[in-house]
């Protein structure tokens, strides 16, 4: 399958902090892929460089086949993306129907039927400025003018911050739609369950570094909690493993996090005299925040 986005060594130096560090990533046309880390990791930073908002400190990244990094290149690339930011910055004196118009009119593959159904749905005051928007309208409008450019892919930035649990489930369903139809989404988010509900792929950074890129399918099939009894008491270097990425021992229980080689695992337990063991799976915010701790 052809990559929509993809990057190779990727760096964003600010002075002496690296904000992103050796950055190889890919998504796939028509795949929700969720960008996911802890504030600071280095999210905005990759998402500026592939917009061409600021320039990489090195390595390389293309968009539909146009390099992030030639000034040209970058602006076919912002044509041909629609990116909603998560600031939700828009022209504050103009009224709701004012802006529609203003940015439509620079999109020629603007969906005005589109437009007009999720104006209906979003409930959008035509005739209110945009600075007396709440903060959820705020992000509906926002959500509106990515929406309806359509364009191949979307690229959002905490895109239902603000946002009341009716909206968001709103906002999620056209998310869906928009994939089924052949779009590509990349988005970030803090909302776990969200991204569970969604996503098909997952990329998680921490301190500027990759430290999964897996399909939600093999998250759910690797990441593992194994928890075994022993009748005599065992060590934490029994369970020195490759595919252990923790071990918790409380008197003879041990639990254990796997993210490969379960097999071999469930066979060393087994060898070590378990008297039971249960296997369970990791939600994505339990494999979260094992990533990030362990590399923290």
């Amino acid at each position: 399958m052809a990559h929509v986005i993809e990057t190779q060594q990727l760096k964003k130096s600010y002075g002496t902090h690296e904000a992103v560090r050796g950055l190889d990533l890919s998504v796939s046309e028509g795949a929700v892929c969720a960008f996911l880390g802890q504030n600071g990791a280095g999210k905005s930073s990759t998402i500026k460089m592939l917009l061409g908002m600021v320039h990489p400190t090195s390595g390389k990244g293309r968009i539909f086949g146009h390099s992030i990094s030639n000034e040209a290149e970058s602006l076919i690339i912002r044509q041909k993306v629609a990116f909603v930011a998560e600031d939700k910055r828009l022209y504050d004196y103009m009224t709701v129907a004012e802006l529609i118009r203003f940015t439509r009119a620079f999109f020629p593959t603007w969906d005005e039927r589109f437009e007009q159904e999720l104006l209906d749905r979003f409930e959008l005051p035509l005739d209110r400025k945009v600075r007396q928007l709440s903060k959820g309208m705020r992000t509906k409008l926002a959500l509106l003018l990515g929406f309806a450019r359509g364009c191949k892919l979307l690229i959002l930035d905490e895109p239902t911050e603000g946002l009341d649990p009716v909206a968001i489930e709103d906002v999620l369903q056209i998310v869906v739609s928009l994939a089924a139809q052949g779009t590509t989404i990349f988005f970030s988010s803090h909302q776990i369950g969200e991204v569970e509900q969604v996503a098909d792929h997952v990329l998680m950074i921490n301190r500027g570094q990759l430290v999964l890129d897996a399909s939600m399918d093999e998250v759910k099939e690797r990441y593992k909690h194994i928890q075994a009894v022993f009748p005599e008491p065992v060590e934490e270097r029994d369970f020195r493993l490759p595919g252990i990425e923790k071990a918790r021992i409380e008197g003879r229980t041990v639990t254990l996090v796997a993210s490969d080689h379960l097999d071999s695992i469930l066979e060393h337990v087994r060898m070590l005299k378990a008297g039971s063991i249960d296997v369970l799976p990791l939600t994505l915010k339990e494999v979260f925040l094992e990533k990030v701790k362990v590399r923290s």
